[in-house]
């Protein structure tokens, strides 16, 4: 496909003018950046994982009936999704106490929580993303309380198929972050999930021995970035076993299995 008009360029995706009014071409690259980009990398790869990886969860999520932005896969970088209004707020979905919620309440990270907390943080890197409440999102106009609804009702049928998801292949679903995006239809909006699920967005720990497969890695410089993301593919079933150069073959093995 022709490349298009940018967008708009985020930490680990450009966003380009679709080929019919209300599409764009999610573009994933393979950058990498933690604690609001004070520290930034590139995980070579990562963007064809994390296409594939999010094709394949938005996929099924939407099996499930929970509308989402995402319409096909285009290319090993790049997918067709629907155009829309970005909430700018992101939501925060912990089962498991790890990263700022241990720091903050002196929660030892492993902890399992009493129950699941989802979290909203306002979307502004000026700011350093602060976390707000549903008190600030109303008061500031930043999403209607229907919308708010909506959303938490989403964002726990999300965690409940994906914690379910995850625990089959053997992957603890510690946390992950969630956006949203209004859609219009007959001067009617309603939201729908946005963005992207992938390692880069979720904690990701083995069940046996706790290893995290996910951007954590890049975080703390565990190193092995590359094939935490390759690990969860496999298991998810993305990427053959045994492969000596799973992303370069990505593609080869989708159309094998017809995908």
């Amino acid at each position: 496909m022709a490349r298009r008009r940018q967008i708009y360029e985020g930490k680990a995706k450009i966003l380009y003018e679709g080929p019919e009014p209300g599409t764009l071409i999610q573009y994933f690259k393979d950058d990498a950046t933690a604690f609001n980009a004070q520290k930034k990398g590139t995980i070579s790869g990562k963007g064809v994982l994390n296409n594939r990886i999010s094709e394949h969860v938005f996929t099924m999520l939407g099996n499930i009936g929970v509308p989402t932005h995402f319409i096909r896969r285009l290319n090993m970088r790049e997918q067709l999704i629907r155009q829309v209004e970005i909430v700018p707020i992101e939501v925060v979905v912990r089962n498991v106490a790890a990263g700022s919620i241990s720091k903050r309440l002196g929660i030892e990270e492993g902890t399992q929580l009493p129950r699941t907390i989802i979290e909203y943080y306002f979307k502004d890197d000026a700011l350093g993303d602060p976390m707000v409440s549903d008190e600030h999102i109303a008061c500031f106009g930043w999403a209607s309380q229907d919308e708010m609804h909506d959303i938490a009702d989403m964002a726990i049928r999300v965690n409940d198929f994906l914690t379910g998801l995850f625990a089959g292949i053997n992957i603890r679903l510690v946390d992950f972050k969630l956006e949203f995006g209004r859609i219009w239809e007959n001067d009617y909006s309603r939201v729908i999930l946005a963005d992207e699920i992938s390692p880069d967005g979720c904690r990701l720990w083995d069940m046996a021995t706790g290893e995290k497969l996910d951007k954590d890695r890049f975080r703390r410089d565990l190193g092995g970035e590359v094939e935490a993301y390759q690990e969860v593919a496999r298991r998810l079933g993305l990427l053959p076993e045994g492969d000596d150069n799973p992303v370069l073959d990505m593609e080869t093995h989708r159309k094998k299995r017809g995908r």
